[in-house]
């Protein structure tokens, strides 16, 4: 199945896709690679989700805004190739979860993109190298920001 066909079949409706807030572009192609500046996770009323994990957020509120800030990087891909379709699979994933020091759950909380690019792209092409960290600040404040790496058709 498709992954626009898979969207539909899921009833997920991607956001508007984020615009940048710096001197970067969302998306970069190299070749049949496509690099995925860092998102965070963007409410559709535009504010974003803040927090620390272990303090003030626990797994399951860390693995919604990991979740929502994958489907800001499915609205970029979407926008920027046209379509879902043309990635032939997730290569690497990179997460940073604003967390406390002793919290250590950062990869429970990045499965919520995680596992969403799966039910996306499939077991073979949605499920990539990944490395999920923790770090004591994000850009204003925000939960998580991953970013990605995909191997799409030009």
């Amino acid at each position: 199945m498709s992954a626009e066909a898979k969207l539909k079949e899921l009833g997920i409706e991607l956001p508007t896709p984020p615009k940048p807030v710096g001197v970067y572009k969302p998306l970069v192609i190299a070749g049949n690679m496509a690099y995925l500046s860092g998102h965070g996770p963007l409410k559709p009323d535009k504010s974003l989700i803040t927090g620390r994990l272990g303090l003030d957020m626990d797994v399951d509120a860390g693995y919604e805004a990991a979740r929502l800030t994958g489907m800001g990087m499915l609205a970029t891909l979407q926008t920027h190739l046209g379509s879902l379709d043309k990635v032939t699979r997730l290569v690497k994933l990179l997460g940073l979860v604003r967390c406390t020091d002793d919290f250590d759950k950062q990869p429970a909380v990045i499965n919520g993109c995680s596992e969403l690019f799966r039910d996306v792209f499939g077991e073979d092409a949605g499920v990539a190298a990944r490395s999920a960290l923790g770090t004591n600040a994000l850009p204003g404040g925000i939960s998580v920001e991953i970013e990605a790496i995909f191997e799409v058709q030009v």
